[in-house]
């Protein structure tokens, strides 16, 4: 924790000087995933890459330099999972045939997004949509080959976890991470059993493909949950509940 902890201190000294600070938390990259200049070029990348072209559904995280990608895909029509700050009030749906075209900026926003998705359990997930083909999410700091550091909550990791483990994804649903270029590490890092790795890194000026990268299979390790977390994420007591019901899941 030391080490990652010395990472995010070098990498946001960096990120400062070119991140767009937040309405709420201004430069408090412990807080939020900032937006950064040049993430319109680093959207265009991960456009242009075959697995978005390829995704009808997609789980993209609530950062802020994803709001301009949440924003396109759901004017190409794509269906958009995604989680409010924090996972506090869980997982909702955007699906843009049901907003008004009109309103699909403002749908794509944090503010916007709880007045036009709809809120959705896991046992909804697992039920009603289809199988997820692309996770998404920012980062903190991440290495050429895809070891991401957050914020240091562990929700990707969580989400991932989750969504794994109601069967929406496998260890062959690609993820991805769009940062900026001061944000890629050359140095070696090493992942946590459930750490999930990016198999595509897009900067502004750069798309590192990941060969092999660790897809953790593990879901949820209660064990090591963070009992805060367990306490103030609705969705991973649906899910403890879930495992308690339905041992082993289907």
């Amino acid at each position: 924790m030391t080490h990652k902890s010395d990472v995010r201190e070098r990498v946001f000294s960096e990120l400062r000087k070119v991140a767009h600070p937040d309405s709420r938390f201004h430069f408090d990259f412990g807080e939020f995933i900032a937006d950064f200049q040049g993430s319109s070029a680093a959207t265009d990348r991960l456009m242009a890459h075959r697995h978005y072209r390829d995704a009808k559904c997609l789980f993209i995280t609530p950062d802020n330099c994803l709001e301009e990608l949440r924003y396109r895909a759901l004017c190409e029509g794509k269906l958009v999972l995604l989680t409010t700050y924090s996972i506090k009030r869980g997982f909702w749906l955007l699906d843009p045939a049901r907003i008004p075209p009109d309103r699909l900026l403002y749908a794509s926003t944090l503010d916007g997004m709880e007045r036009h998705a709809v809120p959705m359990t896991l046992q909804d997930i697992r039920e009603r949509l289809p199988r997820l083909d692309y996770m998404v999410t920012g980062t903190g700091a991440i290495n050429e080959q895809g070891v991401r550091f957050g914020k240091g909550h562990g929700f990707f990791d969580a989400e991932w976890g989750m969504l794994f483990r109601i069967g929406k994804i496998s260890a062959e649903t690609p993820a991805a991470a769009l940062v900026h270029d001061c944000q890629v590490l050359s140095e070696t890092l090493y992942p946590e059993v459930f750490d999930t790795v990016a198999d595509v890194i897009f900067t502004p000026t750069r798309t590192i493909e990941v060969d092999r990268p660790h897809k953790p299979t593990c879901g949820i390790l209660w064990d090591l949950l963070d009992p805060h977390m367990f306490d103030t994420i609705p969705p991973l007591q649906e899910l403890r509940r879930i495992e308690a019901a339905l041992s082993p899941m289907a």
